[in-house]
């Protein structure tokens, strides 16, 4: 694709370097894209973050997306006001993921009461239990499992081995990674008087919304009683557990490794870093950002950033880690003041000591 066509396909602006006209660079033949250090001449790269622009001089790349023109680079410049979304769109247009034809396979076992959409691709040993709905343009691959009653609407792509349990509702465009489980028991059991656990029946389904994404081996548990929901365009990265009558709103981001406990509700535009476990019942305000490891025993405010063990506002939090770094040089100086009062104590008064 000349470099030309891939500006207007974007909405970007070729910058004209000296010496070279927009027009001289636009006919730069790009066959792809990478990042900055794995690029080659004839691909594009970008550059979102500021802390990386001194890589921009060392990349090979042909082309480089990037905010505001750099003077000395070799790559040819697209003005780009989001780099990389841009990068993101750039991508599409050079890789697409193979999709398997319509029809169903052989040995794939699809209940006669279960309702199949349209141009649906059912791969071998696919499970489609009673009562279950697949909307159009579905896709199953192999060994995935759709439990009796699950209500699934178009443009669901499902990878091998994610299951949807039983009565579990999914919106549209909903994509499922390797190994997801939607709608598994989730962690309730009473404790009886000998000392073990009596089971309860998790009979409230997990609904999933609009354009979400489950990634890998990640879990969304039912509900003891009512829903488990995450909310429209909503992003959970791989090993991410929901756990029962949790509710998450839109187009927030849990990123790996990521634990809800029970009933907790995470707002809208929220990202929760890799690690970020949550205690039970509580509530994470809109537009807020728990950073890594934290853990979150308490609510926390709306557009707020929280970060370590116990969870508190990210300032305080950076002041403390300053603090405990600066424990080592404190300890010596506190012997060091001991030290001197002591040998202070141990001298004869002077005669104007009083």
């Amino acid at each position: 694709m000349k470099l030309r066509d891939l500006a207007v396909a974007l909405g970007c602006e070729i910058f004209a370097r000296a010496g070279a006209g927009a027009g001289d660079d636009g006919g730069l033949e790009i066959t792809g894209v990478a990042g900055m250090e794995q690029a080659a001449k004839d691909q594009l790269t970008f550059l979102a973050n500021p802390k990386y622009t001194h890589k921009v001089k060392q990349t090979r790349a042909g082309a480089i997306l990037i905010t505001e023109p750099m003077d000395g680079i070799s790559p040819a410049q697209l003005i780009s006001a989001n780099p990389y979304l841009d990068f993101a769109r750039a991508l599409e247009l050079f890789y697409r993921a193979p999709r398997p034809p319509a029809g169903i396979h052989a040995t794939a076992s699809i209940a006669p009461s279960a309702r199949i959409g349209e141009n649906a691709s059912i791969g071998p040993y696919a499970v489609v239990g009673a009562n279950a709905t697949l909307g159009r343009n579905a896709v199953l691959q192999p060994h995935v499992v759709i439990y009796d009653g699950a209500l699934i609407g178009d443009d669901f792509y499902a990878h091998s081995h994610a299951v949807v349990r039983e009565f579990c509702r999914i919106g549209n465009r909903v994509i499922l990674q390797n190994g997801a489980v939607i709608g598994g028991d989730g962690l309730g059991f009473a404790k009886q008087k000998d000392g073990t656990w009596y089971k309860m029946q998790q009979s409230g389904p997990a609904v999933l919304e609009d354009d979400v994404e489950v990634q890998s081996n990640a879990c969304v548990d039912r509900a003891t009683v009512g829903e488990t929901r995450i909310g429209r365009g909503t992003k959970l990265d791989d090993l991410v557990i929901v756990g029962h009558a949790s509710r998450v709103g839109a187009n927030t981001m849990l990123c790996g490794q990521a634990g809800l406990a029970g009933s907790t509700k995470v707002g809208d535009g929220c990202i929760l870093a890799g690690q970020v476990g949550t205690a039970g019942h509580l509530s994470i305000g809109d537009g807020s950002v728990i950073t890594a490891k934290s853990g979150v025993p308490n609510d926390v405010p709306p557009r707020s950033m929280f970060s370590g063990y116990p969870a508190v506002d990210n300032r305080q939090w950076l002041k403390t880690v300053a603090a405990l770094n600066r424990l080592p040089e404190l300890q010596k100086r506190v012997r060091e003041l001991e030290a001197e009062l002591e040998r202070l104590g141990g001298r004869p008064r002077s005669p104007d000591n009083h």
